[in-house]
Protein backbone atom coordinates (compact mmCIF):
# COMPACT_ATOMS: atom_id res chain seq x y z
CA UNK A 1 0.00 0.00 0.00
CA UNK A 2 1.56 3.65 -1.06
CA UNK A 3 2.64 5.65 1.93
CA UNK A 4 1.68 9.26 1.71
CA UNK A 5 4.75 10.21 1.24
CA UNK A 6 5.16 8.31 -2.03
CA UNK A 7 1.60 9.63 -3.02
CA UNK A 8 3.44 13.24 -2.72
CA UNK A 9 6.35 12.47 -4.65
CA UNK A 10 4.16 10.82 -7.66
CA UNK A 11 2.01 14.16 -7.20
CA UNK A 12 5.07 16.54 -7.82
CA UNK A 13 5.23 18.59 -10.97
CA UNK A 14 8.70 17.68 -12.88
CA UNK A 15 11.01 20.91 -13.46
CA UNK A 16 10.51 21.66 -17.29
CA UNK A 17 13.11 22.42 -19.87
CA UNK A 18 12.94 25.50 -21.72
CA UNK A 19 14.76 27.20 -24.34
CA UNK A 20 16.12 31.00 -23.49
CA UNK A 21 14.32 33.71 -25.19
CA UNK A 22 18.17 33.58 -27.07
CA UNK A 23 17.12 30.39 -28.99
CA UNK A 24 13.37 31.65 -29.48
CA UNK A 25 13.69 34.78 -31.17
CA UNK A 26 15.08 35.27 -34.52
CA UNK A 27 19.10 36.40 -35.40
CA UNK A 28 17.78 39.23 -36.87
CA UNK A 29 14.65 41.76 -34.83
CA UNK A 30 11.45 41.47 -37.06
CA UNK A 31 10.69 45.35 -38.13
CA UNK A 32 7.00 45.59 -36.36
CA UNK A 33 5.21 47.13 -39.12
CA UNK A 34 1.69 46.04 -37.90
CA UNK A 35 -1.48 47.49 -36.32
CA UNK A 36 0.78 47.52 -33.05
CA UNK A 37 2.58 47.05 -30.75
CA UNK A 38 5.44 49.44 -32.75
CA UNK A 39 9.03 49.10 -32.21
CA UNK A 40 9.98 51.52 -29.26
CA UNK A 41 12.36 54.62 -28.96
CA UNK A 42 15.94 53.68 -26.76
CA UNK A 43 14.79 55.79 -23.99
CA UNK A 44 11.65 54.47 -24.11
CA UNK A 45 13.37 50.61 -23.69
CA UNK A 46 15.86 51.97 -21.32
CA UNK A 47 13.47 52.89 -19.24
CA UNK A 48 11.69 50.01 -18.91
CA UNK A 49 14.48 48.22 -17.16
CA UNK A 50 13.84 50.51 -14.33
CA UNK A 51 11.87 49.59 -11.05
CA UNK A 52 11.64 52.13 -8.57
CA UNK A 53 9.43 52.25 -5.55
CA UNK A 54 5.81 53.17 -6.75
CA UNK A 55 5.18 54.74 -3.53
CA UNK A 56 7.94 57.11 -3.23
CA UNK A 57 9.14 60.69 -3.85
CA UNK A 58 10.52 59.84 -7.25
CA UNK A 59 7.39 58.52 -8.33
CA UNK A 60 4.91 61.16 -7.25
CA UNK A 61 7.12 63.49 -9.36
CA UNK A 62 7.23 61.25 -12.38
CA UNK A 63 3.14 60.66 -12.25
CA UNK A 64 2.95 64.46 -11.97
CA UNK A 65 5.12 64.46 -15.38
CA UNK A 66 3.37 62.05 -17.04
CA UNK A 67 -0.07 63.80 -16.07
CA UNK A 68 0.93 66.99 -17.46
CA UNK A 69 2.11 65.88 -20.65
CA UNK A 70 -0.76 63.48 -21.30
CA UNK A 71 -2.98 66.79 -21.06
CA UNK A 72 -1.14 68.29 -23.71
CA UNK A 73 -1.44 65.25 -26.23
CA UNK A 74 -4.77 64.85 -25.07
CA UNK A 75 -5.27 68.41 -25.62
CA UNK A 76 -7.36 69.11 -22.41
CA UNK A 77 -7.17 70.90 -19.32
CA UNK A 78 -9.28 68.72 -17.38
CA UNK A 79 -7.60 67.46 -13.88
CA UNK A 80 -8.85 63.75 -14.33
CA UNK A 81 -6.24 61.72 -16.25
CA UNK A 82 -5.33 58.47 -15.19
CA UNK A 83 -3.24 55.47 -16.08
CA UNK A 84 -4.17 52.08 -16.45
CA UNK A 85 -2.35 49.25 -16.09
CA UNK A 86 -3.12 47.11 -18.58
CA UNK A 87 -3.97 47.12 -22.80
CA UNK A 88 -6.17 50.22 -24.58
CA UNK A 89 -8.49 47.51 -23.87
CA UNK A 90 -8.42 47.92 -19.95
CA UNK A 91 -8.20 51.82 -20.67
CA UNK A 92 -11.89 51.81 -22.66
CA UNK A 93 -13.32 49.23 -19.95
CA UNK A 94 -12.71 51.38 -16.97
CA UNK A 95 -13.76 54.63 -19.31
CA UNK A 96 -17.52 52.19 -19.87
CA UNK A 97 -17.57 50.68 -16.83
CA UNK A 98 -17.31 54.22 -14.52
CA UNK A 99 -19.73 55.87 -16.55
CA UNK A 100 -22.37 53.11 -17.71
CA UNK A 101 -24.07 51.15 -14.88
CA UNK A 102 -27.84 48.85 -15.29
CA UNK A 103 -30.17 50.47 -17.08
CA UNK A 104 -28.19 53.15 -18.54
CA UNK A 105 -29.15 54.52 -21.87
CA UNK A 106 -25.79 54.18 -24.51
CA UNK A 107 -25.60 54.22 -28.37
CA UNK A 108 -22.69 53.16 -29.91
CA UNK A 109 -21.94 54.08 -33.60
CA UNK A 110 -20.27 50.68 -34.52
CA UNK A 111 -18.50 50.39 -37.86
CA UNK A 112 -16.13 47.92 -37.27
CA UNK A 113 -14.41 45.43 -34.57
CA UNK A 114 -13.55 47.92 -31.66
CA UNK A 115 -16.40 50.12 -31.81
CA UNK A 116 -18.63 46.92 -31.14
CA UNK A 117 -16.22 46.02 -28.75
CA UNK A 118 -17.62 49.17 -26.89
CA UNK A 119 -20.80 48.26 -26.93
CA UNK A 120 -20.26 44.44 -25.76
CA UNK A 121 -18.32 46.02 -22.65
CA UNK A 122 -21.45 47.98 -22.37
CA UNK A 123 -23.87 45.19 -22.54
CA UNK A 124 -21.80 44.00 -19.71
CA UNK A 125 -22.26 46.16 -17.13
CA UNK A 126 -25.80 45.81 -17.61
CA UNK A 127 -26.30 49.22 -20.06
CA UNK A 128 -29.00 49.45 -22.84
CA UNK A 129 -26.99 49.08 -25.22
CA UNK A 130 -27.98 50.87 -28.92
CA UNK A 131 -25.75 50.26 -31.81
CA UNK A 132 -26.01 52.24 -35.02
CA UNK A 133 -24.73 49.72 -37.92
CA UNK A 134 -22.45 51.26 -40.31
CA UNK A 135 -21.54 49.69 -43.63
CA UNK A 136 -18.07 48.41 -44.17
CA UNK A 137 -15.71 50.81 -45.21
CA UNK A 138 -17.89 53.77 -44.64
CA UNK A 139 -19.12 56.46 -42.07
CA UNK A 140 -22.57 57.20 -40.52
CA UNK A 141 -24.03 60.32 -41.94
CA UNK A 142 -24.47 63.47 -39.43
CA UNK A 143 -28.28 62.94 -40.29
CA UNK A 144 -28.34 59.13 -39.13
CA UNK A 145 -26.36 59.61 -36.29
CA UNK A 146 -28.63 62.73 -35.30
CA UNK A 147 -31.37 60.35 -35.75
CA UNK A 148 -30.08 57.96 -33.50
CA UNK A 149 -29.61 60.45 -30.77
CA UNK A 150 -33.30 61.91 -31.04
CA UNK A 151 -34.28 57.95 -31.00
CA UNK A 152 -32.26 56.50 -28.47
CA UNK A 153 -31.84 59.39 -25.90
CA UNK A 154 -28.69 58.03 -24.95
CA UNK A 155 -26.91 59.71 -21.68
CA UNK A 156 -23.55 58.11 -23.57
CA UNK A 157 -22.19 58.46 -26.87
CA UNK A 158 -19.38 56.14 -28.08
CA UNK A 159 -17.51 56.19 -30.82
CA UNK A 160 -13.76 55.18 -32.32
CA UNK A 161 -11.96 57.96 -34.18
CA UNK A 162 -9.64 55.28 -36.13
CA UNK A 163 -11.76 51.70 -36.73
CA UNK A 164 -8.51 49.98 -36.37
CA UNK A 165 -9.81 46.85 -37.83
CA UNK A 166 -10.73 48.10 -41.38
CA UNK A 167 -9.09 51.05 -41.29
CA UNK A 168 -12.06 53.41 -41.42
CA UNK A 169 -11.47 57.03 -39.88
CA UNK A 170 -14.09 58.77 -38.51
CA UNK A 171 -13.61 62.13 -39.81
CA UNK A 172 -16.58 63.92 -38.87
CA UNK A 173 -15.66 62.90 -34.79
CA UNK A 174 -16.12 66.86 -33.92
CA UNK A 175 -19.49 67.16 -35.70
CA UNK A 176 -20.54 63.62 -33.80
CA UNK A 177 -19.70 64.94 -30.28
CA UNK A 178 -21.39 68.50 -31.28
CA UNK A 179 -24.38 66.23 -31.93
CA UNK A 180 -24.26 64.40 -28.96
CA UNK A 181 -23.57 67.30 -26.57
CA UNK A 182 -26.36 69.11 -27.71
CA UNK A 183 -28.58 66.20 -26.57
CA UNK A 184 -27.22 66.28 -23.14
CA UNK A 185 -25.18 63.04 -23.48
CA UNK A 186 -21.66 62.12 -22.64
CA UNK A 187 -19.31 60.72 -25.17
CA UNK A 188 -16.66 58.38 -25.08
CA UNK A 189 -13.69 57.87 -27.82
CA UNK A 190 -11.65 55.25 -28.70
CA UNK A 191 -8.44 57.25 -29.32
CA UNK A 192 -6.26 53.97 -29.07
CA UNK A 193 -4.17 53.89 -32.83
CA UNK A 194 -4.61 57.98 -33.28
CA UNK A 195 -3.76 59.46 -30.25
CA UNK A 196 -0.79 62.18 -31.32
CA UNK A 197 -0.79 60.35 -34.89
CA UNK A 198 -3.65 62.88 -36.07
CA UNK A 199 -5.74 66.14 -34.22
CA UNK A 200 -8.06 65.15 -31.25
CA UNK A 201 -8.61 68.01 -29.39
CA UNK A 202 -10.71 66.48 -26.45
CA UNK A 203 -11.60 69.69 -24.88
CA UNK A 204 -12.08 71.76 -27.82
CA UNK A 205 -14.61 69.07 -29.82
CA UNK A 206 -16.81 68.31 -26.45
CA UNK A 207 -15.47 65.17 -25.44
CA UNK A 208 -16.04 63.53 -21.91
CA UNK A 209 -13.45 60.45 -21.85
CA UNK A 210 -10.78 59.43 -24.82
CA UNK A 211 -9.03 56.33 -24.23
CA UNK A 212 -5.61 55.14 -26.02
CA UNK A 213 -2.78 52.59 -25.16
CA UNK A 214 0.79 53.11 -25.30
CA UNK A 215 1.77 50.94 -27.69
CA UNK A 216 0.40 52.57 -30.73
CA UNK A 217 1.02 56.34 -31.60
CA UNK A 218 2.50 57.21 -28.33
CA UNK A 219 5.75 54.58 -28.96
CA UNK A 220 5.31 53.05 -25.58
CA UNK A 221 4.94 49.10 -24.17
CA UNK A 222 2.02 47.51 -24.54
CA UNK A 223 0.28 47.22 -21.09
CA UNK A 224 0.31 51.02 -20.03
CA UNK A 225 -2.62 52.69 -21.07
CA UNK A 226 -4.04 56.28 -20.63
CA UNK A 227 -7.68 57.91 -20.18
CA UNK A 228 -8.52 61.31 -19.58
CA UNK A 229 -11.84 62.45 -18.08
CA UNK A 230 -13.79 65.84 -18.47
CA UNK A 231 -14.91 67.41 -15.41
CA UNK A 232 -18.65 66.43 -16.54
CA UNK A 233 -17.30 62.91 -16.60
CA UNK A 234 -15.33 62.79 -13.67
CA UNK A 235 -18.90 64.72 -11.47
CA UNK A 236 -20.90 61.45 -13.14
CA UNK A 237 -18.48 58.81 -11.60
CA UNK A 238 -17.97 60.57 -7.87
CA UNK A 239 -21.94 60.55 -7.94
CA UNK A 240 -22.65 56.95 -8.82
CA UNK A 241 -24.55 55.22 -6.00
CA UNK A 242 -23.23 51.68 -6.72
CA UNK A 243 -20.13 50.96 -6.47
CA UNK A 244 -17.82 49.90 -9.75
CA UNK A 245 -17.52 45.86 -10.17
CA UNK A 246 -14.08 46.15 -11.41
CA UNK A 247 -11.88 47.06 -8.40
CA UNK A 248 -8.49 47.85 -10.48
CA UNK A 249 -10.83 49.51 -13.13
CA UNK A 250 -12.46 51.74 -10.34
CA UNK A 251 -11.74 55.38 -10.97
CA UNK A 252 -12.37 57.08 -7.67
CA UNK A 253 -9.73 54.45 -6.22
CA UNK A 254 -7.74 54.85 -9.38
CA UNK A 255 -7.57 58.68 -8.14
CA UNK A 256 -6.01 57.79 -4.96
CA UNK A 257 -2.73 56.74 -6.47
CA UNK A 258 -2.73 59.05 -9.65
CA UNK A 259 -3.82 62.43 -7.85
CA UNK A 260 -3.18 61.78 -3.78
CA UNK A 261 -0.12 59.61 -3.99
CA UNK A 262 -1.53 57.19 -2.04
CA UNK A 263 -2.17 52.82 -2.78
CA UNK A 264 -4.36 51.39 -4.75
CA UNK A 265 -2.38 48.48 -6.06
CA UNK A 266 1.47 48.11 -7.42
CA UNK A 267 1.72 50.09 -9.69
CA UNK A 268 3.66 48.94 -13.28
CA UNK A 269 6.61 51.05 -12.32
CA UNK A 270 8.67 50.54 -15.20
CA UNK A 271 5.82 50.45 -17.58
CA UNK A 272 5.25 54.16 -16.45
CA UNK A 273 8.44 55.09 -16.44
CA UNK A 274 8.51 53.94 -20.26
CA UNK A 275 5.22 56.16 -20.84
CA UNK A 276 7.01 59.23 -19.34
CA UNK A 277 9.35 58.84 -22.15
CA UNK A 278 6.92 58.12 -24.82
CA UNK A 279 5.24 61.28 -23.84
CA UNK A 280 8.68 63.53 -23.57
CA UNK A 281 9.29 62.52 -27.08
CA UNK A 282 5.99 63.72 -28.66
CA UNK A 283 6.39 67.02 -26.34
CA UNK A 284 10.04 67.45 -27.58
CA UNK A 285 8.90 66.91 -31.36
CA UNK A 286 5.14 68.67 -30.74
CA UNK A 287 1.80 67.73 -31.90
CA UNK A 288 2.20 70.02 -35.30
CA UNK A 289 5.28 68.01 -36.45
CA UNK A 290 4.30 64.62 -35.37
CA UNK A 291 0.40 65.13 -37.01
CA UNK A 292 2.67 66.23 -40.10
CA UNK A 293 5.24 63.49 -39.76
CA UNK A 294 2.29 60.64 -40.14
CA UNK A 295 0.45 62.41 -42.61
CA UNK A 296 3.74 62.55 -44.85
CA UNK A 297 4.55 58.88 -44.38
CA UNK A 298 1.12 57.38 -44.69
CA UNK A 299 0.36 59.09 -47.99
CA UNK A 300 3.69 58.00 -49.29
CA UNK A 301 3.07 54.46 -47.79
CA UNK A 302 -0.05 54.51 -49.98
CA UNK A 303 1.35 55.68 -52.84
CA UNK A 304 4.04 52.91 -53.14
CA UNK A 305 1.79 50.38 -52.51
CA UNK A 306 -0.67 51.76 -54.95
CA UNK A 307 1.83 52.06 -57.91
CA UNK A 308 2.86 47.72 -57.02
CA UNK A 309 -1.00 47.23 -58.41
CA UNK A 310 -2.25 46.80 -55.09
CA UNK A 311 -5.70 47.74 -54.13
CA UNK A 312 -5.83 50.01 -51.02
CA UNK A 313 -9.43 48.74 -48.58
CA UNK A 314 -10.62 51.88 -46.93
CA UNK A 315 -11.62 54.52 -49.42
CA UNK A 316 -10.08 58.02 -49.93
CA UNK A 317 -12.99 60.21 -47.80
CA UNK A 318 -12.45 58.14 -44.80
CA UNK A 319 -9.33 56.32 -45.03
CA UNK A 320 -7.27 55.86 -41.61
CA UNK A 321 -3.80 57.22 -42.21
CA UNK A 322 -2.66 55.46 -38.81
CA UNK A 323 -3.17 52.10 -40.40
CA UNK A 324 -3.47 51.39 -44.11
CA UNK A 325 -5.42 48.07 -44.78
CA UNK A 326 -4.66 46.63 -48.50
CA UNK A 327 -7.29 43.90 -50.01
CA UNK A 328 -4.98 40.36 -50.25
CA UNK A 329 -4.96 39.29 -54.26
CA UNK A 330 -7.10 36.75 -55.26
CA UNK A 331 -5.92 33.17 -54.25
CA UNK A 332 -4.05 34.41 -51.09
CA UNK A 333 -5.15 34.71 -47.43
CA UNK A 334 -3.96 37.25 -45.03
CA UNK A 335 -2.02 34.60 -43.47
CA UNK A 336 0.06 33.56 -46.44
CA UNK A 337 1.22 36.99 -46.68
CA UNK A 338 1.92 37.86 -43.40
CA UNK A 339 3.84 34.56 -43.00
CA UNK A 340 5.80 34.72 -45.96
CA UNK A 341 7.01 38.96 -44.84
CA UNK A 342 7.86 37.57 -41.17
CA UNK A 343 9.66 34.66 -42.34
CA UNK A 344 11.59 35.83 -45.79
CA UNK A 345 12.07 39.47 -44.63
CA UNK A 346 11.37 40.32 -41.01
CA UNK A 347 8.62 42.23 -41.59
CA UNK A 348 5.74 42.01 -39.32
CA UNK A 349 2.57 43.37 -40.91
CA UNK A 350 -1.35 42.36 -39.75
CA UNK A 351 -4.08 40.67 -40.50
CA UNK A 352 -7.57 41.65 -39.97
CA UNK A 353 -10.53 39.79 -37.81
CA UNK A 354 -11.62 37.81 -40.81
CA UNK A 355 -11.66 40.49 -43.74
CA UNK A 356 -9.48 39.81 -46.88
CA UNK A 357 -7.01 42.32 -46.00
CA UNK A 358 -3.48 43.15 -44.63
CA UNK A 359 -2.89 46.24 -42.55
CA UNK A 360 0.51 48.51 -42.24
CA UNK A 361 0.86 50.29 -39.44
CA UNK A 362 1.60 54.16 -38.87
CA UNK A 363 2.24 55.28 -35.80
CA UNK A 364 4.96 56.54 -33.98
CA UNK A 365 8.46 54.90 -34.78
CA UNK A 366 7.26 53.24 -38.01
CA UNK A 367 6.61 56.46 -39.78
CA UNK A 368 10.27 56.37 -40.55
CA UNK A 369 11.47 56.43 -44.30
CA UNK A 370 14.13 53.66 -43.57
CA UNK A 371 11.06 51.63 -42.20
CA UNK A 372 8.84 52.55 -45.27
CA UNK A 373 11.42 51.48 -48.12
CA UNK A 374 12.12 48.48 -46.38
CA UNK A 375 8.28 47.54 -45.42
CA UNK A 376 7.03 48.31 -49.44
CA UNK A 377 10.00 46.61 -50.96
CA UNK A 378 9.75 43.01 -48.43
CA UNK A 379 5.93 43.43 -49.59
CA UNK A 380 6.56 43.64 -53.43
CA UNK A 381 8.94 40.71 -53.09
CA UNK A 382 6.25 38.61 -51.30
CA UNK A 383 3.75 39.53 -53.90
CA UNK A 384 6.37 38.07 -56.05
CA UNK A 385 7.11 34.92 -54.43
CA UNK A 386 3.58 34.04 -53.89
CA UNK A 387 2.78 34.40 -57.23
CA UNK A 388 1.29 37.94 -57.99
CA UNK A 389 2.31 40.37 -60.63
CA UNK A 390 3.38 43.62 -59.15
CA UNK A 391 5.43 46.53 -59.92
CA UNK A 392 8.11 46.40 -57.13
CA UNK A 393 10.18 49.26 -58.97
CA UNK A 394 6.92 51.42 -59.28
CA UNK A 395 6.24 51.08 -55.86
CA UNK A 396 9.62 52.31 -54.23
CA UNK A 397 9.67 54.90 -56.96
CA UNK A 398 6.22 56.14 -56.11
CA UNK A 399 7.60 56.40 -52.54
CA UNK A 400 10.26 58.02 -53.04
CA UNK A 401 8.71 60.57 -55.25
CA UNK A 402 6.06 61.22 -52.45
CA UNK A 403 8.75 61.30 -49.40
CA UNK A 404 10.82 63.70 -51.84
CA UNK A 405 8.02 65.96 -52.58
CA UNK A 406 6.02 66.15 -48.64
CA UNK A 407 9.75 68.05 -47.50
Amino acid sequence: MPTSSSKLTSAVVPCPAVESLDAILPEEPLLMMGAGPVPIPAAVAKANTIVINHLGATMVKVISQVKTMARYVFQTHSKWVLGVAGPGSAAMEMAISNLAWEGTRMLSIKNGFFSGRMAEMGRRVGARVSTLEVADRSVASLDEIAEAIRRERPEIVTVVQGETSNTVWNYQLKDIAALAKAAGALVIVDAVCTLSTMPLAMDAWGIDAVITGGQKGLSSIPGVSLIAFSDAAWERVKGRTAPNAHWCLDASLAENFWHNAGYHYTAPVSGVLALHEALRLVCAETLEKRFARHQKCSVALQDGVTALGLQLYAPKECRLNSVVGIEVPAGLSPGDVCAHISRQHQVEISGSFGLPIVRIGQMGEQCREHNLFRTVHALGRTMVDLGVKVDLPAGVAALERALSEGK
